[in-house]
């Protein structure tokens, strides 16, 4: 997944709108053949961050304009890019290093992301309030979540892939958030806190949609069957009629 964010961000760097269609057929198939081997509770995780994270691309970049991408639209390989940013973190932080030292995994992740935070508010080049508050919110959740590790590991993820397409510019975070007046940083150090609030949505909503989907599939099923039942009665009926 290193490698096809690399190649994908640094294809865009090229890509007209029409190439950056190709770009994201490629990155639908690759969220495709990344989910089939999953459970369905999973998948359905997949999914549900790929819908609230591009609601939050819609909001964030082309209504509020907190950042913008290179061509100023939402290149359509974003939405499924955020499914893969998401099983990437999750399966990072369920390797075997991180599941023997989980805390150890927890600690490094937070004291980089208070370097981070520091940094902004003192040496960076820009002066990142608005991401301090962020990172104050990911510790938050990491603290008091259920899943830190995984929050954790969506961090790494998110960190490197910001930090990369920034400095490519592949998108870009306004030096001061529109309607607010608080400087931001590109990237700002907290970007990973909106991450962690898809992770918390996909965390608790996905074992409803799959019991939903169960549920109808087997309503479905039923019906069909019943239906089934009702034509051989019906047949049965004719023939008798008939003799």
């Amino acid at each position: 997944m290193v490698a096809f964010f690399a190649a994908m961000l640094a294809a865009d760097q090229w890509a007209d709108e029409r190439g950056q269609l190709a770009i994201a057929a490629a990155t639908w198939i690759v969220l495709f053949l990344a989910c089939r081997p999953l459970s369905a509770e999973r998948r359905a995780q997949a999914l549900l961050v790929v819908v609230v994270a591009t609601c939050g691309e819609v909001v964030g970049s082309l209504i509020w304009g907190v950042y913008t991408y290179r061509l100023e639209n939402l290149p359509l390989f974003v939405p499924p890019g955020h499914g893969l940013v998401y099983l990437t973190g999750l399966r990072f932080s369920e390797t075997r290093l991180l599941q023997r030292r989980p805390r150890a995994f927890v600690a490094a992740v937070l004291a980089f992301a208070f370097a981070w935070m520091l940094a902004g508010l003192t040496v960076l080049p820009r002066t990142d309030v608005v991401g301090a508050l962020g990172a104050l919110a990911f510790a938050y959740f990491v603290l008091r979540g259920r899943a830190p590790a995984a929050y954790c590991g969506v961090f790494v993820a998110v960190a490197a892939l910001e930090i990369y397409g920034t400095a490519i510019g592949t998108w870009q975070w306004k030096e001061i958030v529109p309607g607010t007046g608080l400087p931001n940083g590109n990237p700002p150090s907290g970007v990973a806190s909106g991450y962690v609030l898809f992770d918390i949505a996909a965390l608790a909503l996905a074992p409803h949609l799959v019991a939903f989907v169960r549920s109808a599939r087997s309503a479905l099923a039923e019906r069909r069957d019943q239906g089934l039942g009702d034509d051989l009665h019906r047949a049965a009926g004719d023939l008798a009629r008939a003799a």
